[in-house]
């Protein structure tokens, strides 16, 4: 498993600085006093080299031994591209060739009691010796961070999650929850991490997840396969059917719409439901589970298995379809790059998407429309424009879409 967003290629100078800075916070929740992460004297905890550099930084790599940072370096993400598989295979050459020093000049020595660290804490949570990766990830609200843990050996062996604000905590436990109830779910199609451990620490919600063997591998993935494991999570939890506004999903959707409904693109996004309903309101639809974030790099396709992590969006008593219209979208904005023109094309195939799930016709482009809708209401809820995240301007490309589709309904 790996259960880390892999960012663009190039970042922006204003990326850059919030990663700097992000990474001091990082430091002081995982490393508070009396651990010094500025190589003051006393017991050296942990010792790191900062990839690609203090300027950038995008990962902490423990330079306990050769194989762990190399090891650290391979497994941390699933690169979306050839150039960064690329810049991935140099990096990891520079740490087995003991060449890193020329190449990764910045470091940072953490040194104190390492019963006062993260690295004491789930050594004595998971009775292990470990060693902890660091990912640094850009800006979105739902950042936090994501730790990925490797024996002595070089082997990693699960990846932990720490939940630092309101949002993030309540992100981790639902993950925590979501994975406990999928580990009885009887899924066949698919693979799911399972949870070593999962408590708080210092007041930042703890989860620790096995990790998938994203490193096998890899098969084609069919249409067939992802849509056969999609509609798997929708009815692992069970059915509903009735007309859209009588349901519980609609009115818990109203109420998320209402706490957002006084921000700048709020009023907007509330015409549109009110549209929506005044059209559709009366439609019947099945709801079951979703995934939630179902995007693919999130996802590993082997031989014999399919490998879905990332689980903090589950939820249940959605219109059945939500995964694939995501999926879709994800998919043509990250190769793409014009989120707008995604969302035209994503509503157009939804007859395609949402056949194999038994979506009626009549139904089907309500049911990606009302996608949008729930999106559009993470976004504004979790604050992505504030938080600087890259798409986090609704009215740039969600909104105008949403808008002018329920108005030609």
């Amino acid at each position: 498993m790996s259960p880390v967003k892999t960012a663009p290629a190039e970042l922006t100078a204003g990326d850059a600085a919030l990663r700097t800075q992000y990474l001091t916070e990082v430091l002081g929740l995982l490393y508070p006093p009396p651990c010094d992460a500025n190589g003051g004297e006393g017991n050296l905890i942990a010792e790191y080299l900062v990839v690609p550099n203090a300027h950038r930084p995008r990962l902490l790599v423990p330079n306990a031994s050769r194989p762990v940072a190399a090891a650290a370096v391979r497994r941390y993400a699933e690169p979306q591209s050839r150039m960064a598989r690329l810049k991935r295979t140099a990096v990891v050459a520079a740490v087995q060739t003991r060449t890193d020093r020329l190449v990764f000049r910045d470091r940072i020595r953490v040194t104190g009691p390492v019963s006062a660290s993260i690295d004491g804490y789930l050594s004595d949570a998971l009775r292990r010796d470990l060693s902890v990766s660091v990912h640094i990830g850009p800006a979105r609200a739902n950042r936090k961070p994501v730790l990925q843990l490797l024996t002595p050996e070089g082997e990693t062996f699960a990846f932990g999650k720490i939940g630092t604000g309101p949002l993030t905590q309540r992100l981790v436990r639902a993950e925590t929850a979501a994975l406990h109830a999928l580990s009885t779910s009887g899924l066949t199609k698919l693979t799911v991490p399972r949870v070593l451990h999962a408590g708080q620490w210092r007041g930042l919600q703890v989860l620790v997840q096995t990790a998938l063997p994203v490193w096998l591998p890899r098969a084609p993935l069919t249409p067939r396969r992802l849509a056969a494991a999609m509609v798997d999570i929708a009815g692992c939890c069970g059915y509903t059917t009735g007309p859209l506004v009588q349901s519980a999903y609609w009115h818990e959707l109203r109420a998320r719409l209402a706490a957002v409904a006084e921000r700048s693109e709020g009023a907007g996004l509330a015409a549109a439901v009110d549209l929506l309903a005044a059209h559709s309101g009366e439609t019947t639809l099945r709801y079951g589970a979703w995934h939630g974030d179902w995007a693919p790099w999130n996802m590993a396709n082997l031989a014999d298995a399919l490998l879905v992590w990332d689980w903090e969006r589950f939820a249940t008593g959605v219109p059945l379809g939500f995964d694939a219209v995501h999926h879709e979208l994800q998919k043509r904005i990250q190769t793409s790059g014009d989120a707008r023109g995604a969302v035209e094309a994503t509503v157009r195939r939804a007859d395609e998407l949402l056949a194999p799930f038994g979506v009626a016709p009549v139904a089907r482009e309500t049911t990606a429309l009302l996608y949008l809708v729930d999106l559009a209401v993470r976004y504004l809820t979790d604050r992505q424009a504030e938080a600087g995240a890259r798409l986090g301007v609704l009215g740039t490309w969600l909104l105008p879409v949403l808008i002018r589709r329920v108005e030609e309904l």
